[in-house]
């Protein structure tokens, strides 16, 4: 058997999650995040880098708060993770210090990721920190969030991170040894995924699928995240953040819970931030011919190929490209507004100035500004 992925990256994110770092909901668990600490600086004087992705703050927020449970408004959601995010960072920054590191906060928001001048800003940012040896303690903005805080979504931030610094791996620590063929808890004939490619429709269907409880807000969104990780090239690992000196064994090769490679070709940066943008403004919908167009032959999408617009969005907005049965295909930024994009589709390229009274592209998405999926 191979040696795992971990054993030859050069620049690793961590994500633990909040059962991990809080004891399953009872604080934060300083034995573990001391554990972790020495790990990573010992990946440190290996000559590997590494960025932190942690949970934690919302429940750290409400084990101080003195709460007997987690609240479901949104405002008191945000009110324990402004009190919850102090507590984590003094206990990383007591945990690293003991071995010499030093830390930074990084608190990011999908907003972030999606306005192209402050994604560019925060890769410069962890890029610096990284390489002025410095461990980034990253974790979602929680506080000004205005959507729903939902559980798993730093699984996503995950990958987005990786995809932001051109991380080598990904490592996802949880509560479970790793993605299982079923539910071990239901299907005693459940086994392990070792290896497997990353984005293989069904590693989706093994972690739960849409709609189902053994999935949402679980290993489904570890799953999705190796998919997104994977466009930047990198592979993840899933593995049961308990075990003992997992961090050191995976970069000592040993092969631990289950890793998704990426065979698949890295994509440019600006196509990583296509794909990646988490703020889709609408869509349109392509006939069959758009469609082996755009994914057959690489072809940039025109208004003569679109028979439907959906949502509002403007002139260089992403907007997501579906097929006929609603499947999405690809993202890209977009030439003309919802509005505009209504006024011409179906058309071909020469009658767009006489139905607008100008022309601005040819092209509803050029191919340069698309992303298959």
């Amino acid at each position: 058997m191979s040696l795992s992925v971990v054993h030859a990256a050069h620049r690793i994110v961590v994500k633990v999650g909040s059962s991990l770092v809080t004891n399953d909901g009872k604080g934060l668990d300083h034995q573990a995040l001391s554990r972790w600490a020495r790990e990573i600086a010992e990946l440190a004087r290996n000559g590997k880098q590494v960025a932190l992705v942690s949970s934690g703050a919302v429940a750290e927020g409400v084990a101080r708060l003195g709460w007997k449970e987690k609240p479901t408004a949104v405002h008191e959601k945000q009110a324990a993770a402004a009190v919850g995010q102090m507590g984590l960072c003094q206990a990383y920054e007591s945990a690293f210090r003991a071995h010499g590191l030093k830390t930074a906060q990084v608190l990011l928001t999908h907003e972030d990721m999606t306005d192209r001048t402050r994604y560019l800003n925060a890769r410069s940012t962890l890029l610096t920190l990284l390489n002025l040896g410095v461990i980034p303690i990253i974790n979602e903005n929680d506080t000004v969030v205005t959507a729903e805080i939902k559980f798993g979504d730093n699984d996503t931030l995950g990958a987005l991170v990786t995809n932001l610094i051109e991380g080598d791996v990904l490592v996802i620590l949880t509560d479970q040894r790793g993605l299982y063929t079923a539910d071990p808890r239901k299907d005693p004939a459940a086994r392990l995924v070792e290896e497997a490619e990353a984005g293989l429709p069904e590693l989706e269907e093994m972690a739960g699928g849409a709609g189902s409880s053994v999935g949402t807000g679980g290993m489904l969104t570890k799953v999705l995240a190796a998919k997104r990780a994977a466009r930047s090239g990198a592979a993840t690992v899933i593995a049961c953040g308990r075990e003992e000196s997992v961090l050191a064994r995976l970069a000592a090769g040993e092969r631990i819970g289950t890793q998704l490679q990426a065979n698949t070709t890295p994509l440019a940066a600006k196509k990583q931030w296509i794909a990646d943008h988490l703020q889709l403004k609408g869509c349109v919908v392509l006939d069959q011919g758009a469609v082996r167009a755009v994914k057959a032959q690489g072809s940039s999408l025109l208004p003569i190929g679109v028979t439907a617009v959906e949502g509002e969005f403007l002139r260089g907005d992403v907007v997501s490209c579906l097929d006929e049965a609603g499947r999405e295909i690809a993202r890209g930024l977009v030439n003309y507004s919802a509005q505009e994009a209504r006024r011409i589709l179906k058309l071909p390229t020469g009658q767009i100035e006489a139905v607008l009274g100008y022309i601005d592209e040819p092209e509803l998405i050029h191919r340069d500004n698309m992303v298959l999926l």
